[in-house]
C-alpha cells in the first residue's frame, strides 16, 4: 500500500505509521469490502491516552471528547468541542491512502500536524518527498 502524508509519498508500506519511533497509526483495507480499517492511539500533551480507534471504531473516548465519522473510503476523527479535525484519512485509489489532515499529540507529547502540503512534528517537517519503504513502516519525526 502507498501512503501519502502531507504531500510526501511513501510507497510499498505495511500500513504502519511510526511517529517519533512509536507505532501510533495503522492503516489497512478490508479485502471483502475495500473499507478502510484504522487503528490509532490519541494522546494528550503529557502522553496520556485519551482515545483509541480499533478497526475504525472508537473503542476508548475519554470524556466523550471525540466524534468519529466514517464511510468505506474515509475516516475522520474530530474534537467535539473545538470542531478541529484530529485525523482524516481517505482512500484515493485501491492502493493509495492519504492522511489528508490532522493535528494530534505523539506519545512524547509533541504536536504532529499534517496538511495537504507537509507534515511536521516538533522541529522536523517534510514536504514533497517520495520514498520506497519495501514493505516497512512509515517513520515520521
Amino acid at each position: 500500500m502507498d501512503l501519502e502524508v502531507g504531500s510526501n509519498v511513501y510507497r510499498n508500506t505495511d500500513g504502519t505509521v511510526e511517529i517519533e519511533g512509536v507505532p501510533q497509526l495503522e492503516i489497512a483495507v478490508k479485502p471483502s469490502t475495500n473499507a478502510l480499517l484504522i487503528n490509532f492511539a490519541l494522546f494528550d500533551e503529557s502522553g496520556k491516552m485519551t482515545a483509541k480507534l480499533v478497526d475504525s471504531t472508537l473503542m476508548f473516548n475519554e470524556r466523550r471528547a471525540y466524534e468519529l465519522t466514517k464511510a468505506p473510503s474515509r475516516v475522520t476523527l474530530t474534537h467535539v468541542e473545538s470542531k478541529k479535525i484530529v485525523l482524516q484519512i481517505e482512500m484515493k485509489k485501491p492502493d493509495l491512502v492519504v492522511l489528508t489532515r490532522g493535528g494530534f499529540h505523539t506519545v512524547k507529547g509533541h504536536l504532529f500536524e499534517a496538511s495537504p502540503t507537509e507534515w511536521k512534528v516538533d522541529k522536523q517537517r517534510a514536504s514533497g518527498t517520495t520514498q520506497d519503504l519495501n514493505g516497512g513502516a512509515v517513520k515520521l519525526g
